[in-house]
């Protein structure tokens, strides 16, 4: 490969809040400790106290990605794109 650099420039750029949103949404459905106070991204955060996994009691105090595991990362990475098929197959085809 002559470029081995990623390129992640989003085709419709003003997803990039929906898509921030989800990310954390679904890492505190996931009880996953991400997103404290206002680099939440809109986060839903009643939700996620409820999990634990923002502002709870979890031992991780640490906000942001940093300390969660490449298989957690992915693993929401995963239910975005899950999301994101199944809207785009309801869209197409109806209610499934």
């Amino acid at each position: 490969m002559a470029n081995s650099r990623r390129n992640n420039r989003q085709v419709v750029p003003e997803s990039r809040h929906m898509l921030n949103q989800m990310k954390y949404e679904i890492a505190a459905e996931f009880g996953l400790n991400v997103g404290h106070g206002s680099s939440s991204y809109g986060a839903d955060t009643e939700f996620g106290s409820e999990l634990g996994a923002i502002g709870g009691n979890s031992s991780s105090h640490r906000p942001g990605w940093g300390h969660i595991t490449s298989r957690e990362n992915g693993s929401v990475g995963g239910e975005i794109t899950k999301r994101l098929v199944r809207q785009a197959e309801q869209s197409m085809f109806g209610q499934l």
